[in-house]
């Protein structure tokens, strides 16, 4: 893959942390830059989609969402609508274990033809930890168009590409959406 250009959807305030999700600590760092140290490896070509201010301290592009109240869904049109670059890396704020090596692995299996690249285990499959080609916008606001906003429905209208990780692996895919989720995080981290 030549060029890539990285988005992550920081999103809004999550009702059930009461916050900004990707400024949430883990080990005294924000999620965000746990994100970003495991990006910058592979580029510095890095967004964020984002409205907030308090995202501001951070040294990178910010671009609020074209059409607002659209989740992740949303956030995956703003980023793909702005994108120079063909394909994408696309992660969501909230996943402070992902490794370098996880997103290299990801980067390296990515075929052409995929419009769309994510991990899947038995269990869980993660689209908000993917590969999105530009070329799938207009189907993408065609989703929001008829408010179909569940990102399961927008694979299954895409030629995609599944990653298979083992369930284990799961854990460095981890997405951190509450209190209790965040401390269990704590604790088996350490």
């Amino acid at each position: 893959m030549k060029t890539l250009t990285v988005f992550i959807l920081c999103g809004g305030k999550s009702s059930r942390i009461q916050s900004e999700k990707g400024l949430v600590l883990f080990q005294e760092k924000p999620f965000i830059e746990h994100i970003i140290q495991a990006i910058l490896p592979i580029t510095n070509h890095i967004k964020l989609i984002t409205a907030s201010k308090e995202y501001d301290y951070l040294d990178y592009e910010k671009i609020p969402d074209l059409i607002e109240e659209k989740g992740p869904l949303g956030g995956i049109y703003t980023a793909l609508s702005h994108s120079e670059t063909e394909f994408n890396l696309i992660l969501s704020c909230d996943i402070p274990l992902i490794s370098t090596e996880l997103l290299e692995e990801l980067i390296s299996k990515h075929t052409s033809e995929a419009g769309i690249t994510v991990f899947a285990s038995e269990s869980k499959t993660h689209p908000l930890i993917g590969i999105y080609s530009k070329e799938i916008v207009p189907i993408i606001k065609s989703a929001i168009d008829s408010n179909e906003l569940r990102m399961m429905d927008l694979l299954a209208k895409v030629p995609h590409q599944i990653i298979n990780i083992g369930e284990s692996e799961n854990y460095h895919l981890t997405n951190v959406n509450s209190p209790d989720e965040l401390d269990d995080l704590n604790i088996n981290s350490i």
